[in-house]
């Protein structure tokens, strides 16, 4: 077991705090961890647990991320596969400024953009995690969910020592689960199978999901509602969450639907093409919008500091 502490320059402007709670979402989230000024939580690399704590040591404009990380391996090699997982999770080397561009030409957009300012999009560490998340997380309110997701990692997920968190069990773990002990955790029937087969399939080589990378929206899409419990909400959450199309909003997700909808002070609820029309003009950005009113909802009951 080795440990290492080293430092990381994001891309201005840069907040941990709000990407952290654009990736966590609910304080009941054990598997994404933010305590005080400090964001945790355990990554896998190559069937290696290693444990990564994350503080903010510089200011947004001039961003400096002190990191300890703690697993198997040199520490050269903790620190190289570490920044490389955390640039994705945290999206530490997306450039925002052309957002901000065109947020400026709108004031209700730049008013949001500047409260929330060094907000990055973050991604799941694989699209088999998004895909994860989300299977869990329907049809049930997203509380509920992140708990089922907390039950999944403490029983199947891995940690490393001296830690109690865990990760999210990858494809050839859950693949071997049994489908009662699945359902113990609370999941429903038709989501452990979906879990299952989504597990089995990638574990196998029968699906690759890193190629859905090579796809358009469009084909991605339709790529993955051909997979059991797979539906247009779940497919489009993978795209934004776990491939970083950041012009991707999930029109079906009712809570985001309703943060719009609050957000631009209309009256009658938002369908999923409603939705679309309404985000054409900040395209393609529409991905950016969605975090940004997480972050606006999690502030108005009191998550954020």
């Amino acid at each position: 077991m080795s440990s290492v502490t080293f430092f990381v320059a994001p891309v201005p402007p840069f907040r941990l705090d709000l990407t952290a709670w654009a990736i966590r979402r609910r304080p009941e989230n054990t598997i994404d961890a933010w305590e005080g000024d400090t964001y945790s939580r355990v990554l896998v690399v190559g069937d290696a647990p290693i444990s990564v704590a994350v503080r903010q040591v510089e200011p947004p404009d001039r961003p400096r991320l002190r990191i300890v990380a703690d697993g198997s391996g040199s520490a050269s090699h903790l620190e190289r596969v570490v920044t490389g997982a955390l640039d994705q999770l945290l999206g530490l080397q997306v450039d925002l400024s052309g957002f901000y561009r065109v947020a400026a030409q709108d004031p209700l957009l730049d008013a949001l953009a500047q409260r929330f300012r060094g907000l990055k999009p973050p991604r799941f560490p694989t699209v088999f995690e998004a895909l994860v998340n989300a299977i869990a997380c329907q049809q049930i309110t997203l509380t509920q969910g992140i708990r089922l997701l907390n039950r999944l990692a403490e029983a199947h997920g891995q940690g490393t020592a001296g830690t109690r968190a865990r990760a999210l069990p990858d494809a050839r773990r859950l693949a071997n689960a049994d489908p009662p002990a699945l359902r113990s955790l609370g999941l429903s029937r038709q989501k452990a199978q979906a879990l299952l087969d989504l597990a089995q399939e990638v574990a196998t080589g029968s699906l690759d999901l890193d190629r859905l990378g090579e796809l358009d929206d469009a084909m991605a899409v339709r790529r993955l509602r051909a997979l059991r419990g797979i539906g247009r909400w779940t497919a489009e959450y993978a795209l934004l969450r776990g491939l970083g199309r950041l012009n991707v909003f999930p029109g079906d997700d009712v809570g985001a639907r309703n943060n719009l909808q609050r957000w631009l002070g209309l009256t009658a609820p938002l369908d999923y093409a409603a939705v679309h029309r309404t985000l054409a003009a900040w395209q393609p950005y529409a991905g950016l919008v969605y975090f940004h009113l997480l972050l606006d909802r999690l502030a108005a009951v009191g998550h954020l500091s």
